[in-house]
């Protein structure tokens, strides 16, 4: 079966970072990162999915989390600099990051911003993240993606 590249895709293989395109079965109904994993029978704690928030007008910033976990709007502020953060509204996903939900990857977005991968990527050889479409993810080192999307390593989750 033939894969199409995404953009995501294509920034990669021009900045010559390795990666798999892995696709797995859609189910519209059930978006969850954890729908993920288990469609490609992977440990969640690999699985990562990308959140995009905003700290006001103009002012938008990229969380990369473990899929079992919930962002803690207070670390993530805190590791963006800013006083308060709120999850992006929906309907202003596509045209800022150019990706849907379910589909959002932290490489090619429309613009560069500043991404924050939760400090856990580090503990695997690789992970799972969004290749820009539903259906196709990127299986990569937590340091390749790290350095394609100048990201940060941060404490952004809610603790267990």
């Amino acid at each position: 079966m033939k894969i199409n590249k995404t953009n995501a895709a294509r920034l990669l293989d021009r900045a010559h970072i390795s990666y798999e395109l892995i696709p797995y079965e859609v189910d519209e109904n059930n978006l969850a990162a954890t729908h993920v994993a288990e469609t490609l029978g992977e440990d969640i704690s690999t699985v990562f999915k990308t959140i995009v928030l905003t700290a006001g007008p103009g002012n938008f910033f990229v969380c990369v989390v473990p899929g079992d976990a919930e962002i803690d709007l207070k670390k993530a502020a805190r590791a963006a600099g800013v006083k308060k953060a709120e999850l992006l509204p929906l309907k202003e996903l596509l045209p800022l990051t150019g990706y849907i939900r379910g589909g959002c990857s932290p490489v090619g977005m429309k613009k560069p911003f500043a991404t924050f991968f939760h400090d856990s990527v580090s503990d695997h050889d690789f992970i799972y993240v969004s290749a820009g479409v539903r259906g196709l993810q990127f299986k990569i080192k937590p340091a390749d993606i790290i350095g394609s999307t100048n990201g940060t390593l941060a404490d952004i989750i809610v603790d267990k």
